[in-house]
């Protein structure tokens, strides 16, 4: 799958783990999610197959609970990919997109170009991640973005050891990152096909505003938002929620 040169992100201190809020803060921030994905909300014919959204480097308090929103009115479910220092500092954050109805997936704890990093190094980066998610949900991600998209075997190995079952690199970049408009992040999506995985951002409000327009788009042409799972040799796939 292709990666693009995102832009660097800055990179907090690390304080110490912080106890997560009860699933009860979650739930004032929205509503817990139906037991069945057929319950979030009418659902278009998915003739064409599944696509999956996914947003990294969240949670943040200018965008998530909007972007949960969004996806829910649209009776959508997508995968995010949690930025471990930023979880640690807004837990009730992350219990909310759990409560929506989202997936979770590891994207380290600091944001680092993990290919440059030794052993150590590495280990701790998704370690310290998949312990707090673990903590926060009571369920150990199996799905692992690194970040920039840059990875060898080094970091496939260890993430293996964490439980991890799928690397998630994706299909198409909507290059929200890049300062793309909503209209740009809509036309990319637009190119999904089955099985496909697009990349954006839960930090922009770009992206935000775009979400309509894409599940919009997306049941025009008889795909559904879908879920991500592990294949063979941690490639993703994306499957009926």
């Amino acid at each position: 799958m292709p990666v693009r040169a995102e832009r660097r992100k800055g990179r907090p201190g690390r304080p110490a783990l912080l106890t997560v809020v009860a699933a009860a803060v979650a739930a004032s921030v929205l509503s817990a999610p139906p037991s069945s994905a057929e319950g979030i909300g009418p659902r278009a014919a998915c003739a064409n197959g599944y696509v999956g959204l996914t947003f990294d480097d969240g949670p943040s308090t200018a965008t998530t609970p909007a972007l949960l929103n969004a996806l829910r009115a649209g009776g959508a479910r997508a995968t995010f990919f949690i930025w471990g220092q930023r979880a640690q500092q807004n837990p009730s954050l992350l219990q909310s997109t759990v409560a929506a109805g989202m997936w979770i997936g590891n994207h380290t704890w600091t944001h680092p170009h993990l290919t440059q990093l030794g052993q150590a190094a590495v280990q701790d980066e998704i370690s310290r991640t998949q312990t707090l998610l673990r903590q926060a949900t009571g369920q150990t991600p199996t799905l692992f973005r690194p970040p920039y998209g840059e990875t060898n075997t080094q970091v496939r190995d260890i993430a293996r050891q964490q439980g991890i079952t799928a690397e998630v690199l994706w299909n198409v970049d909507s290059r929200d990152w890049a300062g793309a408009s909503t209209a740009q992040i809509v036309q990319a999506a637009s190119t999904l096909r089955n099985g496909d995985i697009i990349l954006m951002h839960d930090g922009y409000q770009t992206t935000v505003n775009a979400v309509p327009q894409i599940l919009s788009g997306l049941s025009s042409r008889g795909l559904c938002p879908g879920r991500i799972i592990g294949g063979t040799d941690l490639r993703p796939v994306v499957t009926a929620p």
